[in-house]
């Protein structure tokens, strides 16, 4: 038997993850250190944020964001205090930040796109799709083209 769904289903949101007060903090933060405008912040944190969460729930540490949701990565992490108690709220341990741990390729990319999409969050394939075509690691100023 096949059940069908009465209508679409809510897709999940980042932002919903944290308060709206962290939420408007670090997306400005963002869009000051990093030149986007903050609506363009705000995409970039939400989606970091979702990213942030399927990694941590299912510890899969092999996951990268892209070049373009890393800054929303950095920007949280910076805000060390909130990063850290929001780890600790969602998965009991400090999800750490190794910058070039990982290249990013083209199937790992779309790999966490469809983990993040199965974990029932949006997509904002703006900000992932360039990275499906691969890209170099974004910067932390750790190596080599920083």
């Amino acid at each position: 038997m096949t059940t069908m769904l009465e209508g679409p289903v809510a897709l999940r949101h980042g932002r919903d993850l944290v308060s709206p007060e962290l939420f408007e903090k670090v997306p400005a933060f963002c869009a000051e250190e990093y030149g986007h405008e903050l609506s363009t912040a705000r995409r970039i944190v939400d989606q970091a944020l979702a990213f942030l969460k399927v990694m941590g729930d299912t510890r899969a540490f092999d996951m990268t964001p892209s070049d373009a949701v890393d800054p929303g990565w950095h920007s949280f992490v910076l805000h060390t205090q909130a990063y850290a108690a929001w780890c600790q709220e969602q998965f009991g341990f400090f999800l750490g930040h190794e910058p070039k741990a990982t290249v990013r390729t083209r199937p790992l990319i779309g790999s966490v796109v469809d983990r993040v999409r199965a974990a029932g969050f949006h997509v904002d394939d703006r900000l992932w799709g360039a990275a499906k075509e691969g890209n170099p690691p974004a910067c932390c100023g750790d190596g080599d083209g920083c």
